[in-house]
């Protein structure tokens, strides 16, 4: 079978990156290519005979951002390594990055695909930095913003993201959820697993909750630090909870390798931001607790707000008031979460499962390896 190598951050375990989440289930969906993913030395992918690992990074290679020297280990890779049929690459599209993607796969003849996992902040030229014969883009939202700067419209491709559906919760799942994170068993529990560095949904979801009259309710922070910025945002976000008198119903989870079960345990998952940069169009998170049918909220105006078709999520107005809205009337009514909960399972089963994926990334494949 022909083969196709994907570049990225390094693909195993644990599996708490959107990006590197979308390598492993479209490798594992591929039925008419062999895929290779970057792996680091002497650490198992965990993805099966199907799946070769191509060790790139070395043990100690950080799992969200390679640095320069992990950086050029690829770029030697792509320059000097076995040529595959055909290179996918991943990742947020920008000047450097790109220039090195173009040079490699124009010096080997490679022909190749670049799935744009996050979308280029809104200043920069998206025609300059697209170097890939395809450019595939995971929502309306992101494609419209791609033609607007002069992409072609013949090099760019839109297929959403996929995931592996997951079993919603029974009561006793619930149950040994709540007691994994020490959370109470009975109190409403709303959970904001989005950015803390980019946007305004941390802090927003802070101000509505502080003014919820349900004052038995816990909010849960799930949110990685993984940046500098992200850990100072994460100490004014603390020092405004204190302010706002509700830091003893806030519980911070930091990063965890047990999401799903922490997603399995809450009422509400909240994702109100006005702004998904730096994260995936259609988080995976939020396409995981649709996927356990948890109601969903995302802001209006973002790649996310296209997941409320037919009432699958709901998209709110990212301020205080209209976030407040949206969370006291989930809190309060168990039959309405119910329903959103359901919808979005459906839409999560009928449009991003794994094989659907898999089978519109081979079609592409095939029109540049034919």
């Amino acid at each position: 079978m022909p083969s196709v190598l994907y570049v990225s951050k390094p693909v195993a375990p644990p599996w708490n990156d959107s990006s590197k989440n979308l390598v492993r289930d479209l490798a594992l969906g591929l039925t008419r290519y062999t895929p290779a993913v970057m792996t680091r030395r002497g650490e198992d992918h965990s993805l099966g005979s199907t799946v070769e690992a191509d060790p790139i990074y070395p043990a100690s290679a950080g799992g969200f951002a390679p640095g320069m020297k992990d950086n050029a280990r690829v770029m030697g890779r792509l320059l000097i390594g076995r040529a595959p049929d055909l290179v996918h690459f991943f990742f947020a599209p920008n000047p450097k990055s790109s220039a090195a993607g173009r040079l490699a796969t124009t010096l080997r003849r490679m022909p190749s695909v670049h799935t744009i996992c996050s979308a280029p902040r809104e200043e920069q030229a998206a025609a300059r930095v697209l170097f890939a014969d395809k450019n595939v883009v995971l929502s309306a939202h992101t494609e419209a913003r791609m033609l607007a700067a002069g992409v072609p419209r013949e090099r760019l491709v839109r297929i959403p993201p996929a995931i592996a559906p997951l079993t919603p919760p029974d009561a006793a799942a619930v149950a040994s959820g709540r007691a994994l994170f020490d959370l109470p068993a009975t109190a409403p529990l709303l959970c904001y697993p989005g950015d803390l560095e980019f946007g305004r949904g941390a802090l927003t979801v802070l101000e509505a909750f502080a003014a919820m009259p349900q004052r038995d309710a816990i909010l849960v922070m799930a949110c990685r630090a993984k940046t500098a910025g992200a850990r100072e945002a994460e100490q004014q976000l603390r020092a405004q909870a204190e302010q706002l008198g509700i830091a003893p119903r806030v519980v911070w989870i930091g990063e965890t390798n047990a999401i799903h079960t922490l997603l399995a345990a809450v009422d509400v998952v909240l994702l109100p931001t006005d702004t998904l940069y730096a994260k995936m169009d259609y988080p995976l998170v939020i396409l995981e607790a649709m996927s356990l049918g948890k109601p969903v909220v995302v802001g209006l105006g973002t790649p996310a707000e296209e997941l409320c078709t037919g009432g699958a999520a709901l998209a709110t107005e990212v301020s205080r008031d209209a976030v407040l809205d949206v969370m006291t009337r989930l809190t309060d009514s168990a039959s309405l979460r119910a329903d959103h909960g359901e919808r979005g399972r459906q839409r999560v089963l009928s449009a991003y499962t794994r094989a659907p994926m898999a089978a519109a990334y081979e079609a592409l494949y095939d029109e540049l390896v034919a």
